[in-house]
Order: structure tokens, then C-alpha cells, then sequence
């Protein structure tokens, strides 16, 4: 089997993908970096123990190596490099920032951009003949269009143009990719997943972003103030675009496993989830009552309402939208119809996030109390 490269190897997606690729005997290279408290071996034993629902691991076809996305060779040894590209590859970079707004910009470009050029820099620079550089992106680097979102790229635009700059970083690296594709014969490949949820058979879910930070804040809120009735400025009949982790997990191995594959991939949801439901779902679980609004004038707001919408400053950007993906070029590789969340699935997520999120408040009280 190929040799899989994985950079930013200790995120919720990387990871899950790892731990799949090595129950399928994979060899995988994992490039994570290492902090003051926890070495990159620690950090990604931490998340594929996660992962794996805090089972045993399969260890003996994975290496791990402390790299850093910004500087020349990652700040490893050309010996080192030589060895991780030595054989036919797949190279995912996932490393990304995923922080948003204009007072993080510089570190936003210099992540999602700069650390795209250098990568590639040192995958041209190593890769043997034949291996693959994949680039994960977003399927929001679509921006604020109202047309239906191609698999192709698409020119960079101004600022205004999208949500934040998390966005706009993504549709710059996509172009410089191509750039690279164009005039440098890099064989690359860009996948731009929707929102990443929980599993869709188990319930089990291990991120806080998007729904479950919402989630996350009206559990804060509703055990604070139980049996509130609040309003929140969301229009209830948009939609959320929720692609369940091994939804995503098994479109990449198909990456992994097809030789041919589109330039460009939506991995998106067809059936979508309308913001009144999910809502409904979160209130079936917490002593809350929520009305959503998409017209909610401020001034007529409750103290607790301001509160709910200063601590949706980015999930509120996304609250009133409903885009439309093409999938053609994901139609090639993925001929299955039932990799889609369902009400069902989405209502054990979130139980399962309210639950374990409730332990863990739980469990942070008691150590304070100790």
C-alpha cells in the first residue's frame, strides 16, 4: 500500500482518517506540532485515542514526526524528508487556522496561506514521482455567492465578498494551488468539506465547532437560567450543511484508494438540515424554551438575548443561509446513498454532546473544589 502524509495530523478530521487508514493497514506519516506541555507524539496519540473512543490504537505502521508548517523543511533534517518521501505518497495538508475575524488576519493569511506555500514547497522539493498533494479547504470558501457553488476554482475576491477571513484565506491558498497545478506540474487535488458533525451511526460526537458551539453555549446558558424563553435572530427555515465524521472519513480513503480523481471535490451533504430543527432538537434535551427570528431588533432584546447574540458572532454568519453545492465531481468516486445525516442521527449527537459537555462541567467543579 501507498504511503499516507498527513501535516495538522492531530485535528478532529485528520485524525479520525488516520485511525481508519491504520485499521486498514496503512502506513502513515502524521506531521504534528509539538507544544511546551505535550510533544507531538503525545498530542497525536491524545487525539487517535479520542478518535478511537479511548480504545487501543494501532501504533506499529505509524510514525510521527514535530514539525513547523512555517519554517524551511519544517525544520527537519533533509535526511529526515528524504525518508518521509522516499516511496509514492498522498500528501493531505490539513493544517489551517480556523480563527475568523480581522484582529487574527495576520495569522489567519499566515497559516491557511503562507503554510500552503511552504508545504508545497517541500513536497515538490522531496515528493517522489507520482505522489499526490491534496489540499483540504472549505466548502464556505464559496463567500457570500447566491449561485450554485461549482467544483471548479474561482478568482479571488475582496474581503466583502465573504463571511470573514477564514474564507477568504481558503479561496486564496485554492488559487495559488492551482497556480502551482498550472505552471509547476504539482498533481494536486482540492477538497472542500461542509461542516464537520459527529457520527451518524453511533452519535458519538468530538467537536465543538459550528452547531455544537452553539450547542455548547445555550447548555452554559440554560444551566444557569432554567426554563428561560428566549429569542435568538435565526432564520428557522435556512439550513446547515452537516457532513457526519465517517461520512468524511470514508470519502477520503476513496481518495487514498482511486488513482483518477477530479481536481476539485465538494465533500458536502445533499439532504440539509434546517436551522428550526436543529433547534428544536438542542430545547428537547435542556430545560429551555428558544424562538428563532430572522428579524430581531436589538433594542427589543432581553439582557440574556444580547448576551446569546454577542456569543454568536460568528455562528450568526451562518444562520440564515442555504447554498447550493454541485457534487458532480464527487458523484465519480462516491456511488453510496446513505452517507447522509438524518433528524435521527442529528438528535443523538447532540444528546451526546449535551451529555458528555454537562460531565465535564461536572468533573472541572470538582477538581476546582479539590
Amino acid at each position: 500500500m501507498k504511503r499516507i502524509i498527513i501535516n495538522g495530523a492531530n485535528g478532529y478530521v485528520a485524525s479520525n482518517f488516520i485511525n481508519e487508514l491504520l485499521k486498514q493497514d496503512y502506513e502513515v506519516i502524521a506531521l504534528v506540532r509539538g507544544e511546551s506541555k505535550f510533544s507531538s507524539e503525545q498530542r497525536m496519540y491524545a487525539s487517535l485515542m479520542d478518535a478511537n473512543n479511548g480504545e487501543k490504537i494501532i501504533r506499529n505502521k505509524l510514525k510521527v514526526y514535530n514539525y513547523s508548517l512555517l519554517d524551511d523543511d519544517f525544520l527537519l533534517s533533509s535526511d529526515q524528508l528524504e525518508s518521509i518521501f522516499s516511496k509514492k505518497s498522498d500528501y493531505f495538508h490539513f493544517a489551517a487556522s480556523l480563527k475568523y475575524s480581522k484582529k487574527t488576519k495576520e495569522e489567519i493569511f499566515a497559516t491557511n496561506i503562507d503554510g500552503v506555500k511552504n508545504s508545497m514547497k517541500v513536497f515538490q522539493k522531496y515528493a517522489v514521482n507520482n505522489s499526490r498533494f491534496f489540499y483540504i479547504s472549505t466548502a464556505y470558501s464559496c463567500g457570500k455567492m447566491d449561485s450554485v457553488f461549482e467544483e471548479k476554482f474561482y478568482k479571488n475576491e475582496d474581503i466583502s465578498f465573504f463571511r470573514n477571513y477564514y474564507e477568504q484565506s481558503k479561496r486564496y491558498a485554492e488559487n495559488i494551488i492551482k497556480d502551482h497545478i498550472d505552471n509547476y506540474g504539482l498533481k494536486a487535488h482540492i477538497i472542500r468539506p461542509s461542516q464537520v458533525v459527529g457520527n451518524k451511526i453511533t452519535g458519538v460526537t468530538k467537536t465543538d465547532f459550528g452547531i455544537f458551539d452553539f450547542t455548547k453555549r445555550i447548555c452554559n446558558l440554560s444551566n444557569r437560567y432554567p426554563h428561560e424563553f428566549l429569542r435568538i435572530k435565526v432564520n428557522p427555515e435556512a439550513t446547515q450543511n452537516l457532513i457526519p465524521i465517517d461520512t468524511i472519513v470514508h470519502y477520503l480513503l476513496r481518495t487514498v484508494k482511486i488513482e483518477e480523481l477530479p481536481v476539485i471535490m465538494n465533500f458536502v451533504a445533499k439532504n440539509l438540515i434546517k436551522n428550526r430543527d436543529i433547534i428544536n432538537c438542542i430545547c428537547s434535551f435542556l430545560p429551555i424554551n428558544i424562538s428563532s427570528k430572522r428579524q430581531l431588533d436589538k433594542n427589543s432584546m432581553t439582557p440574556l438575548e444580547r448576551l446569546i447574540d454577542i456569543g454568536m458572532s460568528f455562528t450568526g454568519d451562518y444562520s440564515d443561509l442555504n447554498i447550493l453545492f454541485d457534487t458532480k465531481n464527487l458523484d465519480k468516486i462516491i456511488n453510496e446513498g446513505d452517507n447522509e445525516i438524518t433528524t435521527n442521527s442529528l438528535q443523538m449527537m447532540i444528546e451526546y454532546f449535551i451529555s458528555n459537555h454537562i460531565k465535564e462541567k461536572k468533573m472541572l467543579k470538582i477538581k476546582c473544589a479539590i
